[in-house]
């Protein structure tokens, strides 16, 4: 994920130096050195991110401290630039938005920032002045990314790790097909309302209207289908039995703060647009639509992050190591030895439909040994009768093991729609599609620049929080 968002933030830095080129009669050199110096720090970061991310670092510890949290903070400070950088484009295009919207009691004062001087080449100046806008989101994640892993990197300087045999996880689409479709689904349609919205929106007073109501009635489904999922999977998790892993882990520990840091930002700025609804002397008919709106992105918050929380402290199914290395060995009517498959076809329901041998097995013991001596055939072959009644109903684990996997299979399909539903909620404020800014009705209540300035400190952790929230339900996916 970091590597995916460090190319686009390269390919950003080559649209940046284009655009110094291009205007490079009146911008300073140091708009063309940043964003070199910048393309070279991403290559090298990444690549020591790529090779020493898992490190726990033992020797010279203070001088890899030093060096590791000046590295976070120096992210965190690039993160500040381009969301500032960022959030003046989007407050000049929401300035244009509240024209068209009938807001003429506000003070607007449109500033461009364009140079003053003429571009070399136009058709490329315009293609780099707009790309680099719609870039700035990736170039925002890469940091915060970078700036948590190099923090986690940095608590596990001088940590004892106890030496264990490290169990891989890979992503597997198998047994998620629901979840994916569902997601995808959410997904192709949060695409298709983010360009009618950012293409109505503005236009005139209707449009923008029929824009916001559009965008709420979508966003009110999809949170709605949201908490649905969460709670069934909450109730799936308080029918089991198993343990929390609380055992000391940065990285775990982080994951959980920051989904909670992070989600105050969009707490905040649904308890301002629930204010403003009650507050407010008149009301659009679209901005009825912000009340659930609001309310819902607070419940599916607080119901995302307890599923993900109690996910990640889960600890994992552990198979008995005697089981495992079973092997089950049945006697058939014709008095000779016959090896039914290993415990894990068994395990798995096949054993029943490939073969028509009953297992018989005692509890902590098996009932029949491979042996080549015809006496002990014989032997065993006499109980044959009895000791098949018996594992009969001796075998329960074959039934919960069956409750298990379609426990399993629903978790895994719900964190994949999870995933993809969070994705989906990143897209539009990512890309300009903010209804905080365009209703109108909390610049009325509270007034233009205090709710402009919570809107440009709240706005960038939301966006996060949708971004971490899906890195975070991959990983429960996997572990599921």
């Amino acid at each position: 994920g970091i590597t995916l968002f460090a190319v686009i933030t390269l390919i950003l830095d080559s649209f940046k130096i284009g655009y110094y080129i291009d205007f490079s009669n009146c911008l300073s050199p140091t708009e063309g050195i940043f964003p070199v110096t910048h393309a070279v720090h991403t290559i090298l970061q990444v690549y020591f991110l790529w090779c020493h991310a898992k490190d726990v670092i033992q020797s010279f510890k203070t001088l890899e401290r030093f060096g590791v949290i000046h590295s976070v903070f120096t992210n965190l400070l690039l993160w500040t630039n381009g969301v500032l950088t960022e959030s003046k484009h989007q407050l000049n295009e929401h300035k244009e938005r509240l024209i068209t919207l009938g807001f003429g009691n506000i003070t607007i004062v449109l500033d461009d920032h364009a140079p003053q001087c003429n571009c070399t080449t136009t058709t490329l100046c315009s293609i780099f002045s707009q790309g680099i806008y719609y870039l700035y989101p990736f170039n925002i994640e890469y940091h915060i990314l970078a700036s948590t892993m190099l923090y986690v990197l940095w608590k596990n300087i001088g940590r004892k790790v106890e030496h264990h045999q490290q169990t891989k996880t890979p992503f597997k689409f198998h047994g998620i097909t629901v979840g994916m479709i569902f997601g995808l689904i959410v997904l192709t349609s949060t695409i298709g309302i983010v360009v009618v919205y950012l293409i109505q929106i503005g236009g005139s007073k209707i449009k923008s209207e029929l824009a916001l109501t559009m965008f709420y009635l979508h966003a009110i489904f999809v949170l709605a289908l949201m908490c649905t999922a969460g709670i069934v999977a909450l109730l799936i998790y308080r029918l089991e039995d198993r343990s929390l892993d609380n055992s000391k882990n940065p990285a775990r520990k982080l994951d959980a703060e920051l989904l909670v840091g992070t989600a105050a930002g969009s707490w905040l700025l649904s308890w301002g647009s629930i204010l403003a609804i009650i507050c407010a002397q008149g009301h659009p008919k679209y901005t009825w639509y912000n009340l659930p709106y609001s309310v819902l992105v607070i419940i599916e918050k607080y119901i995302q992050n307890l599923f993900i929380i109690e996910s990640i402290h889960r600890e994992q199914e552990k198979v008995n190591e005697d089981i495992k290395t079973l092997r089950i060995v049945t006697i058939s009517r014709g008095s000779t030895l016959s090896l039914s498959p290993l415990y894990k076809e068994i395990y798995n329901g096949r054993a029943a439909r490939d073969s028509g041998d009953i297992p018989c097995v005692f509890k902590g013991s098996i009932c029949g040994r491979e042996n080549d001596g015809a006496g002990v055939a014989r032997e065993e072959t006499s109980h044959d009768n009895s000791l098949v009644m018996h594992s009969a109903s001796d075998f329960p684990f074959y039934s919960r093991n069956s409750v298990t996997n379609s426990k399993r299979r629903i978790l895994k399909n719900i964190a994949a729609f999870l995933f993809l539903c969070n994705l989906s909620l990143w897209i539009p404020p990512a890309f300009g599609c903010r209804p905080e800014y365009d209703n109108g009705l909390e610049e009325i209540v509270f007034g233009f620049e205090p709710w402009i300035i919570v809107v440009n400190l709240a706005m960038p952790f939301s966006i996060f929080y949708r971004m971490h929230s899906a890195a975070s339900l991959f990983e429960v996916n996997c572990k599921t």
